[in-house]
Formats: C-alpha cells, sequence, structure tokens
C-alpha cells in the first residue's frame, strides 16, 4: 500500500469537512460541485439518470428530496479512500420526512475532483427504500 499524496489527502479533507458541515446543517459536499459535473445516480430509482450539471442535479434531486424532510439529513461516513483524483466514500445518512418518519438509506458515492471541485459523481443506494419514500412523501411548496 502507497502512501496518500498530498492532492488525495486535500480531497479527502474537502469531502471530510463538507459532510460535517451537512451534519450541522450548514453545508454540504453538493457546495463543492463544479458548475458543469456529472452526477449519475445508478440504478432503478426514481431519480436513476445522468444529470448535467450542478443545477439540474440539485432542481431534480437535491431540492425535492429536501422538501420532503421535516429535518436536515444527517451522514455518518463509515469508509473514506482516495486514489488519484478520486474519493470514495460510503456512509449512512438519515433524518425525518415530513410526514414523521425516519428515512436511513445507505450510499456510496465514487467522486472524481479537478481543481477543488467534483467534476464527476456516481451515487449508489438502495433504490427499494428512496422510491418507497419518494412517492410516499410529497414535497412542500
Amino acid at each position: 500500500m502507497t502512501a496518500e499524496t498530498e492532492f488525495e489527502a486535500t480531497n479527502k479533507e474537502l469531502v471530510r469537512k463538507s459532510f460535517a458541515a451537512w451534519g450541522y446543517g450548514t453545508g454540504s459536499p453538493y457546495d463543492l460541485l463544479a458548475d458543469d459535473a456529472v452526477w449519475t445516480i445508478v440504478g432503478q430509482s426514481a431519480a436513476s439518470r445522468t444529470y448535467h450539471g450542478r443545477e439540474d442535479f440539485l432542481a431534480n434531486v437535491i431540492r425535492p428530496f429536501g422538501s420532503r424532510m421535516a429535518s436536515h439529513f444527517i451522514p455518518t461516513i463509515h469508509e473514506m479512500y482516495a486514489d488519484g483524483d478520486a474519493v470514495v466514500i460510503l456512509f449512512d445518512a438519515e433524518g425525518t420526512a415530513l410526514d414523521g418518519v425516519a428515512y436511513k438509506n445507505t450510499y456510496a458515492w465514487f467522486l472524481e475532483f479537478a481543481g477543488g471541485k467534483i467534476v464527476k459523481a456516481t451515487a449508489f443506494y438502495d433504490s427499494v427504500l428512496f422510491n418507497e419514500f419518494w412517492k410516499r412523501v410529497l414535497p412542500q411548496a
């Protein structure tokens, strides 16, 4: 196993800090997205597809998700690895939906960085849990 480079350590620290801010409700990993980032949600969930650009992803996934939540989403990191310009993170995140029911899912994100920004992401999560939540809770206007 080779030693982590300064570049890899820096990217991991960016992710770690963004997750801490997410947990406190003062920011999120999405603050790291480049304007032209490409984010792919793998699987068969209602949100599974490739999003082209930060705004496409925020408008079609993150904001509608947040408008279904009564509390902010709190992540718990289990593992994080860096290799070159990539950071891989395995985490759980949970919060309370507008209907008072807890929503918790496990995520694996593969993030590619350039210049301190996420330029490409591939995300995996339990699509069955997500779809049930997405259908059950209507977004608040």
